[in-house]
């Protein structure tokens, strides 16, 4: 079980960060997450790197 002191630590890091929840299927997900971890990291970083490199290439 969490202390109060680690719960409090959680609120504060998370009001510091934005939430964004993505829907997809159950079939793009794992298609997603198998690709994730063939490059050694986890789904959130695969899709923010996806959308750095997008956001790069748009800006050229």
């Amino acid at each position: 079980m969490a202390t109060k002191a680690h719960l409090a630590s959680n609120a504060r890091y998370l009001a510091k960060l934005k939430t964004i929840t993505l829907r997809m299927r159950p079939e793009e997900h794992e298609r997603i997450k198998a690709a994730a971890e063939r490059s050694g990291g986890s789904v959130q970083g695969y899709i923010l790197d996806a959308v750095r490199e997008r956001m790069e290439r748009e800006k050229q």
